[in-house]
């Protein structure tokens, strides 16, 4: 499960068990991980986070959207 990016207390990573899937992003704190697609950025599973931090979190998703593909297409990518 390569990390990508950390901001702050969240971790965000692939899960290479993923590759056949559409890309996106897990975002972890603590034991909570949310889910979001990244082409279009969208909130898959939310993971225990409250709706207020959830929108922090899809925030930063969007404004480190190109690069997160570009690290999905280095890791996972065909």
């Amino acid at each position: 499960m390569p990390t990508v990016l950390i901001v702050g207390p969240y971790r965000f990573f692939f899960v290479s068990l993923d590759r056949g899937e559409p890309p996106h992003i897990h975002i972890q704190r603590e034991k909570m991980i949310a889910k979001f697609w990244l082409d279009p950025v969208a909130l898959e599973r939310a993971g225990g986070f409250k709706p207020q931090e959830l929108n922090k979190l899809f925030k930063m998703t969007q404004e480190n959207r190109d690069f997160l593909l570009e690290r999905w297409n280095e890791h996972l990518g065909d």
